[in-house]
């Protein structure tokens, strides 16, 4: 009767485990292609972040790893969209930077031009107080 009631438990056990299992891997799906939908690219990171799953889960669940792998084959070459953001500010920032140094090489030739002229009239100048003495 003992190994009856214990078969009972353990077959219980089992049961709850197994559903378990299975709400994490719907949970784990659905956090994929929500994502995938979103235009967001999956990467195990931000599936932990939205899920609460452990990054082992991600990778030792066959399931769930074969879902990972398939959305980022689909999601290959694919820019996220915070990195293109970025990159945008970055190129414009750099645009106006290359104008700045445009306009900032003008004045520099021309202050070397003005520099130099007035080095000749200073030259002359002295020349003019020589001659006087």
């Amino acid at each position: 009767m003992v190994g009856v009631k214990n078969m009972k438990k353990y077959d219980k056990m089992l049961a709850l485990n197994k559903e378990h299992s299975e709400e994490k891997i719907t949970r784990a799906k659905k956090a994929i292609f929500r994502m995938m939908d979103e235009g967001e690219k999956v990467t195990v990171p931000k599936l932990m972040e939205k899920t609460g799953l452990s990054r082992g889960f991600f990778y030792k669940n066959q399931i769930v790893r074969k879902e990972i792998d398939r959305a980022m084959q689909q999601q290959v070459g694919m820019v996220d969209p915070k990195r293109y953001i970025g990159d945008m500010a970055l190129k414009k920032k750099i645009e106006i930077m290359q104008q700045q140094m445009h306009g900032l090489e003008v004045e520099n030739e021309k202050l070397k031009k003005e520099n130099k002229s007035l080095k000749k009239a200073l030259d002359r100048k002295e020349l003019d107080m020589v001659k006087n003495l």
